[in-house]
């Protein structure tokens, strides 16, 4: 039940976009008929979607064909956003995509370059003076919500590393990892003398 009106809501929200944004249908129109899967980690939850050409759908449990399959956290895929990320995330395992990688990008290069004129469509309603101060007011809530975030994990950081000394510094971290390759070589040129004794 649940999960229906969780997919109910993620394909109005996008039929919504679609009708705030309508040049979207244009750059949709080369990932027509293709299916992208999302899987939610943190919700061990999957779901597809699919544009037709006029509006997305989206599925709950979809069992027919997938062109391109993507697992990660919640955090990861916010991070989809940048369209350049998604390379960086798939080296580094956060993220795994098996299937058409094009279709990836194009859905989080087509996301990313949406430009809503909030103020546009608010005007309608309260007219253009409200509206704009509203757009400006919400973009400087975020900006100050996006420098407060910043200096939180700064110091959640700074705080783990240096004072309670309960996270690796990434100093050390590389140092490690330098340490360990190294210890890796001269395991594997012991190996090899070990091998030309026991071939004599």
């Amino acid at each position: 039940m649940i999960n229906t009106l969780l997919t109910a809501t993620a394909e109005h929200i996008l039929n919504t976009i679609l009708s705030l944004e309508p040049s979207v249908q244009a750059s949709l129109s080369k990932v027509q008929h293709q299916v992208l899967a999302v899987e939610v980690r943190d919700w061990q939850q999957t779901i597809a979607v699919t544009f037709t050409g006029h509006s997305f759908m989206v599925f709950n449990n979809y069992q027919e064909h997938i062109d391109c399959h993507i697992s990660a956290s919640i955090d990861t895929l916010s991070q989809l956003k940048d369209p350049s990320q998604l390379t960086r995330l798939i080296r580094q395992g956060e993220l795994d995509l098996e299937g058409n990688l094009h279709l990836a990008q194009a859905y989080s290069q087509i996301f990313s370059e949406l430009d809503i004129d909030w103020a546009e469509h608010l005007s309608k309603y309260v007219g253009d003076g409200p509206a704009q101060l509203l757009v400006q007011q919400l973009r400087q809530a975020k900006q100050r919500t996006k420098q407060l975030d910043g200096v939180l994990k700064t110091t959640t950081a700074g705080l783990f590393q240096d004072e309670l000394k309960v996270a690796i510094h990434p100093l050390e971290m590389a140092q490690f990892k330098a340490h360990t390759r190294e210890l890796k070589q001269h395991a594997a040129v012991l190996e090899q003398r070990i091998n030309q004794l026991l071939a004599r």
